[in-house]
């Protein structure tokens, strides 16, 4: 027994406990704002929800930092499976809850299921696997190409399911994770500019008039304040209410009557900048810069280059959301469908989000093990 207790003792000191900390500060400042929103609903389950999430995710967290990151990543082609197929059934039953238009989700019964948080984490592992694997040979052709292929895979597999906003968290990922491997800055400038050359064509091609629309309406917010730029007109309303202490918790004027189009979700950064105001607001966002900044440190001190781009691909999600999500809250981005990490409504979101930290704790316990590179 007291070995036992030595063991756990050791493990806890080694962990980067600091993370899991602040991660846990974060969900629950989150689920009391949902509750705040949702509490005039009669119901308390997406609180609830939220908690049993937080509660699941972090013991989850905790297991997996237990194991060695390289545990996870012998076993990519396994993980690979668990992250894509649930995808691909969403194609045949997935289905759209109210308020969205994207059957991207899957109903298991007694609750529902986002299998793109789980494919995240399943790119993450995968990636990282791979792009280790070729380090030394990274920026030949030969090797490269497949690896963009890889990371190309979960943005148009999900751009088809309909879910353009994670679509584009996605590719995010992965050109962090690409610079965190090695590549050159010379495939980089000609991504950017072969983009930027396809970007009228993607506009009036490939985007679909309610899109276009969002990204036209999002510099003009008046102009059309009763069909595509509703919710951002509505959200600068809300966040101007708030002013630098905000209306209270349960008080907010437009939070607490639903003026917040999707104020516990997409929105809910809105819900607390009205009811917690400028402070509430600049706490969020100190909130996730610390955990972005953990990923970042982490990603710093390990040795091992597998290392290194897991916790440069979690980092990659959190941030990519964090900008977006407030871009789109504040009109600075058109609104695209993407929530706020630890602080929008979402079980299966936070409880994935729960799994990258666990990844990223145990590359910080196993952040000194020895190098091993595959190579001709």
């Amino acid at each position: 027994m007291l070995k036992f207790f030595s063991r756990l003792a050791d493990f806890i000191r080694e962990t980067d406990r600091l993370l899991l900390y602040i991660c846990i500060i974060a969900s629950v400042f989150g689920s009391v704002e949902i509750l705040s929103v949702t509490h005039r609903l009669s119901t308390i389950r997406p609180f609830a929800v939220q908690i049993a999430s937080m509660f699941v995710g972090a013991f989850a967290a905790l297991f997996i930092s237990m194991f060695d990151f390289e545990t996870f990543l012998k076993r990519w082609y396994l993980i690979a499976v668990g992250g894509i197929i649930p995808v691909i059934l969403t194609f045949f039953i997935g289905f759209a809850p109210e308020g969205t238009d994207d059957k991207a989700w899957l109903n298991l019964g007694f609750t529902t299921f986002q299998p793109a948080e789980l494919l995240k984490i399943s790119f993450i592992i995968t990636f990282a696997a791979h792009a280790s694997a070729i380090k030394p040979n990274i920026n030949r052709l030969k090797y490269l190409l497949p690896l963009v292929i890889h990371g190309a895979f979960p943005v148009i597999l999900i751009h088809f399911q309909g879910d353009d906003g994670t679509a584009l968290v996605f590719a995010i990922m992965f050109l962090g994770m690409l610079y965190a491997a090695g590549v050159s800055w010379k495939y980089f400038v000609a991504a950017i500019s072969a983009a930027i050359i396809a970007s009228p064509i993607v506009y009036f091609f490939i985007m679909n008039e309610d899109q276009r629309k969002r990204i036209v309406g999002f510099l003009n917010i008046e102009a059309d304040i009763k069909g595509s730029t509703y919710q951002q007109y509505r959200a600068r309303m809300a966040l101007a209410n708030g002013g630098v202490f905000g209306q209270g918790l349960f008080n907010g004027s437009l939070t607490q009557v639903g003026g917040v189009p999707e104020g516990r979700n997409d929105f809910i950064f809105v819900s607390i900048g009205e009811e917690l105001g400028f402070i509430g607001c600049l706490s969020v966002l100190l909130l996730l810069a610390a955990i972005c900044f953990r990923c970042i440190h982490t990603a710093r001190i390990c040795r091992k280059d597998s290392g290194k781009i897991i916790c440069v691909g979690f980092f990659s999600m959190i941030f990519a959301q964090l900008i977006i999500n407030i871009g789109m809250c504040t009109a600075v981005l058109p609104v695209i469908g993407v929530t706020l990490p630890f602080f929008s409504s979402g079980g299966t979101s936070l409880l994935c989000t729960f799994l990258g930290v666990g990844l990223v704790m145990s590359v910080y316990k196993h952040r000194n093990s020895r190098i091993i590179y595959l190579r001709d």
